[in-house]
């Protein structure tokens, strides 16, 4: 998939973000999307977000059981980033009425705050 097509997507999900409202599937357009691209997508989104003030806080993993693999049609974790703006202190009241809210739900997550970074090797062809 060419840069610019990654980079024009990446925009696009930058801007429904920014604007509060919700896109159609990209692959429904673009069904050449691979997981490589999906990723260079989110990262050029990523970039975005931290060009307009957002720090990355922490990352994540979602899509780890088999049972939502199978439901969605998908054959391995997902791996993506938790910025500020995405962070909420355990007393925050939040309002289903936030424009920054889309779509709200709620979600049991686990999540583990550690003292430092890990460290370990960059895997051969990994990007993010």
């Amino acid at each position: 998939m060419h840069q610019t097509l990654i980079e024009s997507l990446g925009d696009e999900l930058f801007a429904a973000l920014q604007d509060g409202h919700t896109l159609a599937p990209l692959t429904s357009r673009h069904p050449e999307i691979d997981i490589d691209a999906a990723y260079r997508i989110s990262l050029h989104a990523l970039k975005r977000r931290e060009a307009s003030g957002e720090r990355v806080i922490g990352k994540k993993i979602g899509v780890t059981s088999q049972a939502v693999q199978d439901m969605l049609n998908v054959h391995q974790p997902d791996f993506g980033f938790l910025t500020d703006r995405m962070h909420y202190s355990a007393d925050t009241c939040v309002s289903l009425n936030e424009a920054r809210l889309i779509q709200p739900r709620a979600e049991g997550e686990i999540a583990f705050m550690l003292k430092a970074d890990l460290q370990g090797p960059v895997l051969p062809g990994t990007t993010y």
